[in-house]
């Protein structure tokens, strides 16, 4: 099971490509700023990644969190 979870890890983190995160409306409104020549929108879309994976990260600690509390009171 551990291998299993080991080499997802390894997949997501070596194999991660750089996603698109925008949706329509603020990647149109994003590019004309560029385009016009602003720098408002530049890292607009690492920000929403971002605030996309923190969910994700939480649910990992607590996960891990809850693994090595199960695992100490097993050795009680």
């Amino acid at each position: 099971m551990s291998n299993k979870i080991y080499t997802s890890l390894i997949f997501f983190i070596f194999y991660a490509t750089k996603l698109n995160a925008q949706c329509a409306m603020c990647k149109a409104a994003v590019e004309a700023d560029l385009k016009a020549g602003g720098q408002a929108g530049a890292g607009l879309n690492q920000g929403i990644l971002y605030l996309m994976a923190m969910p994700y990260i939480a649910m990992l600690l607590f996960g891990i969190f809850y693994y090595f509390q199960k695992q100490k009171k097993q050795t009680i």
